[in-house]
């Protein structure tokens, strides 16, 4: 076998993929206690001077660890931001070589796994690192091979993000369809209108099976976003008034609901910042608790309890934040129709999107056989519901929500490289 592997690199979750030499093993490799999806975390523990990776750095951040926790380092790829840096006890830490650290991590947790050692690699990509801009687009590609090479790869290609979830979804059909992927990962939405077939599987060129790609930069991040900014920051003071009946200054509500600029909000210049609005704010218990927040660092554990709620709401009508950590604590109940009201402008962007697509391809609503849903963020209700409706008598297949990319990663890479 060749020593070629898939990387699925996500805005929230990572996998690595691989077709290995006995035939019916899983195509995705272990990578944390077992499991196949590790978490794009990454947590230097300042107490121990060490970085720890996945569910084991969130538990270190979780138990009151001293240090700094990074999450969806991939949303800084195509930004200037990718050249920043953060800081921690005097500690510089540059972004690109927190992505450097992940990257690395990946690899050396999949060779592992595999026994083998990976030098090839096809990595994923979602269709737009950034929205229209080719060039910032391109940087973003070249960033991230640029970073692959550094911790070991030599032979490198990409694939978009749905076409891998494509191949996945061939390798278990009896016949031809014409499929609509939908890819709802931590950062963006990917669309890709695909001809598959057990036969079209055997070709290595499937430029012609391709009709159309599409996508937007709209993911799990952004839904998390605007349900913080509309349910959860207005117990923080945001909408509210200063003494001149100004409104208090929303962008420290933005960058803490956004799970990449949390740790903005940490640096001395910032705390100075908002102890000037402090004596300004009208509503002085609210803005303590933002206060509060940021002093006792624990925005991402404010931003994974929305995001649990956000899950919780993909499958039953309400569901309950313990806000435990606010002073004073705060049990908060929200309903999927509160969900869905935060949300709703980003879902009319998707579906926008699937619209163009089908455009794009010449394509009628009712020539879509079935819809293949995968990524984390794709079992967002509405979200379902909307695009259903745009194709009403396709089927639905859902995917492994997290592993799909990481499989049909792994299969374009045998074909590629095997």
């Amino acid at each position: 076998m060749a020593n070629a592997c898939g990387v699925d690199f996500g805005t929230s979750n990572s996998t690595v993929g691989w077709v290995r030499p006995d035939a019916g093993a899983s195509l995705l490799l272990p990578l944390e206690d077992g499991k196949a999806t590790l978490p794009s975390v990454v947590f230097f523990n300042a107490d121990e001077n060490e970085f720890s990776y996945g569910r084991a750095g969130l538990g270190e951040y979780l138990a009151g660890y001293e240090g700094r926790l990074m999450r969806s380092l991939k949303s800084l790829l195509g930004s200037g931001a990718i050249d920043g840096q953060t800081e921690v006890g005097g500690r510089a830490l540059p972004y690109r070589g927190l992505l450097s650290q992940f990257i690395g991590e990946l690899r050396q947790r999949a060779q592992r796994a595999a026994g083998t050692s990976f030098t090839k690699v096809v990595l994923g990509r979602p269709v737009h690192f950034v929205d229209d801009d080719a060039a910032a687009d391109r940087l973003a590609q070249d960033t991230l091979e640029e970073i692959a090479r550094s911790v070991g790869f030599t032979d490198i290609a990409f694939q978009f993000e749905p076409i891998a979830a494509a191949f996945d979804y061939e390798s278990r059909i009896d016949r031809e369809e014409l499929v609509l992927i939908v890819d709802i990962g931590g950062g963006t939405s990917d669309f890709s209108l695909v001809r598959l077939s057990p036969q079209r599987a055997g070709n290595d060129e499937r430029r012609d099976d391709i009709l159309a790609n599409g996508g937007v930069h709209i993911g799990g991040t952004d839904f998390d976003k605007y349900f913080s900014l509309s349910c959860v920051m207005p117990l923080l003071g945001l909408g509210g008034r200063l003494s001149g009946n100004a409104e208090v200054p929303s962008s420290y509500y933005f960058n803490l609901a956004t799970w990449h600029t949390i740790n903005q909000l940490y640096t001395r210049k910032v705390w100075q910042q908002l102890q000037d609005v402090a004596r300004e704010v009208a509503d002085r218990d609210r803005f303590a608790r933002l206060l509060d927040v940021v002093e006792q660092r624990c925005g991402h554990w404010l931003a994974l309890q929305v995001e649990g709620g956000k899950i919780a709401l993909s499958s039953q009508e309400t569901a309950v934040l313990d806000l435990s950590r606010l002073r004073p604590p705060e049990t908060l109940e929200l309903k999927r129709d509160d969900f869905d009201v935060a949300v709703d402008h980003l879902v009319l962007s998707v579906e926008q999107t699937v619209t163009g697509l089908l455009k794009q391809a010449g394509l009628r609503a009712s020539d879509i056989d079935s819809v293949f849903f995968t990524g984390g963020s794709s079992g967002v209700r509405l979200l379902r519901q909307r695009i259903g409706a745009l194709v009403p008598d396709a089927k639905h297949v859902e995917g492994d929500l997290f592993g799909s990319i990481g499989s049909g990663l792994a299969i374009d890479a045998a074909r590629k490289f095997g």
